[in-house]
């Protein structure tokens, strides 16, 4: 960039602004040059300069105005005063403004050539970071979850406020209601956001493969570890770690990860020096984990460490003001991904989902959307696109509840919910439909309200 830099000379005196415009375009430099304050004011309104020598007495616009409007139009120019009327106060009040340099009169030039040099480096620096920076926005989507769901917004609120913290986050709920996406959202709202977030599935790997995974190796550590390895906790410094089905992990590896968060350090396999890590835990599972720990399958030491901020994500069903939103916002998605000109919904289609359990949650709720984007003959999603299985509005699936079937007061309430819902709230009729009496159906609402 030095040979590139824009830089605006201002100076009254006619001998001085054309020597520092001779010696600023030997340098290397495109000088623009002028003795009016007024014009140089211009000037600053229709180019970007790196930066402005300027002369700090001058009539009708002087330095400290060419000072305060180039700080306004771009905060990331320079701006290097000279003048021969030095004064401690003068330069003072110079350097409070944001000048880079004051130079006073006479100056050398190598002194000139020096203040320049550093100036422009400076501005070289700012302006790429700005880009990086810029760069880094753009290529990163924004981590969206849709919802107009009270309780989720609800959830929302309190995932952004715990971002910033740095505490460990619990995420719950049923396979398939987002997870992983959530974990992303904290991340993205954090203070890490511009460095790595790492998922893992715990569940997913063999203790073995799951210890050199999230620890990694020095070289020669077993047969075939022919150099050393970063683990994915090394890997996610400074950002997110993301631990799915925290509790399919082993003890060994549970007692190896609680280090990793009371010491922030990791032992790589074979190393006799552990590594400091500055990194982010964020774990979830589908089960229990309260459960877990009473069942002897997780240990509490873990469970308290992890268990900081708890997150737990309702099911689908719980939901289903979101099913509209959520059906159109994968639609859009799929749509362009395939090139697909499919932008409706129809209502018979949309009826089917609004009745229909979600035992997949979110998830399934996308395939199905991606299966009638994929078939649709038109521009439509007919009742038709969607499966045959959905297409019997009598099917009642029973869905898994963090990761166990439903006990029967949990399948029984739940039904009591879909008929009540169904005889919008009639419960003369909720208990005819039911086969009680409407005493008995009171008695078990009331039951449940006080518990």
């Amino acid at each position: 960039m030095t040979t590139a830099a824009q830089l605006l000379i201002v100076d009254d005196e006619d001998i001085a602004l054309r020597n520092l415009q001779h010696v600023m375009t030997k340098e290397g430099y495109a000088v623009t040059a002028t003795r009016s304050g007024t014009k140089a004011l211009a000037l600053l309104e229709q180019q970007r300069f790196d930066v402005v020598l300027t002369d700090l007495r001058m009539e009708k616009v002087d330095g400290m105005d060419i000072l305060r409007r180039c700080r306004d139009i771009d905060p990331q120019a320079e701006v290097i005063l000279i003048t021969g009327h030095a004064s401690t106060e003068s330069a003072v009040a110079a350097m409070k403004r944001g000048a880079f340099y004051y130079l006073a009169k006479p100056f050398r030039l190598d002194e000139v050539r020096k203040v320049v040099a550093e100036a422009v480096e400076k501005v070289r620096l700012k302006r790429e970071n700005a880009a990086l920076r810029e760069q880094l926005d753009n290529s990163v989507e924004p981590v969206r979850i849709v919802t107009r769901d009270a309780a989720m917004e609800r959830l929302l609120e309190l995932a952004r406020q715990v971002a910033p913290t740095d505490c460990t986050v619990l995420i719950t709920g049923d396979s398939g209601t987002g997870k992983e996406l959530l974990a992303r959202y904290v991340h993205y709202h954090s203070g890490r956001r511009e460095m790595p977030c790492i998922a893992v599935n715990c569940g997913a790997l063999a203790e073995p493969l799951l210890e050199n995974e999230l620890f990694g190796h020095e070289k020669g550590a077993f047969t075939g570890a022919l150099a050393a390895k970063k683990g994915l906790v090394e890997a996610a410094a400074g950002g997110t770690l993301f631990l799915d089905e925290i509790t399919e992990m082993s003890p060994a590896m549970q007692v190896k990860l609680l280090r990793v968060l009371q010491e922030r350090e990791v032992l790589r396999l074979g190393a006799t020096r552990p590594v400091r890590c500055d990194v982010r835990v964020i774990a979830a599972s589908n089960r229990d984990v309260a459960a877990a720990v009473r069942d002897g399958a997780f240990r509490k030491d873990l469970y308290y460490r992890l268990d900081v901020v708890r997150l737990h994500l309702p099911p689908l069903a719980a939901r289903r003001g979101d099913i509209p939103l959520l059906a159109l916002h994968f639609l859009r998605r799929h749509a362009a991904q395939m090139k697909r000109d499919v932008s409706k919904l129809a209502p018979e289609a949309l009826a089917l989902l609004m009745n229909y359990a979600f035992p997949g949650n979110v998830r399934e709720l996308e395939n199905l959307i991606a299966r009638g984007t994929a078939v649709a003959a038109g521009d439509t999603i007919e009742a038709a696109d969607l499966p045959e299985h959905l297409r019997d509005i009598g099917v009642i699936t029973i869905r898994k509840r963090e990761g166990r079937m439903p006990t029967l007061e949990e399948q029984e309430r739940e039904y009591i919910d879909r008929v009540l819902e169904e005889t919008s709230g009639n419960q003369t009729a909720a208990a005819q439909i039911l086969g009680i009496n409407r005493a008995s159906l009171w008695r078990k609402l009331k039951g449940r309200r006080e518990q």
